[in-house]
């Protein structure tokens, strides 16, 4: 008699995920398919302050043009730069000429303007690239 009411419980279960079945079939047993049919409040959008648009987003952290020494000046062909503009123009230099060693790729070799501006090295680590071109940036006072 206990199979008989067992194979009942069975025959449950299996209509009710059957029935389901276009939720993913496990909505008996998870209360995420549950809740998920319940459409969420959206968020509502903060107003806008009068201050908010004239302050532009690029102008902080490395993305501040900022004075740069002559030599990095020479190698970029401007007076001022960003940090991220600086290092991307690099890269692209450095990919133009086919400056990274095939066989390490984190090694650069340095031609005549890379040399400029990384103290004269034959070939730098790209990790090392943000440090060395920390001091052709002019701190503000």
């Amino acid at each position: 008699m206990a199979s008989s009411s067992l194979i009942r419980v069975s025959r449950a279960i299996m209509a009710a995920t059957r029935s389901s079945s276009s939720t993913g079939g496990a909505a008996l047993f998870s209360s995420k398919a549950a809740t998920s049919a319940v459409p969420k409040p959206k968020a509502k959008a903060k107003p806008k302050e009068a201050g908010d648009s004239t302050k532009p987003k690029a102008t902080l952290g490395i993305m501040k043009p900022t004075p740069i020494s002559p030599a990095l000046g020479s190698f970029l062909g401007v007076k001022e730069s960003s940090r991220a503009e600086a290092v991307k123009q690099i890269w692209a230099h450095i990919k133009l000429h086919n400056l990274q060693n095939p066989a390490n790729k984190r090694e650069i070799y340095c031609d005549d303007k890379l040399k400029g501006i990384f103290e004269g090295r034959e070939k730098v680590g790209f990790l090392e690239i943000g440090k060395l071109l920390s001091r052709h940036f002019v701190k503000a006072e």
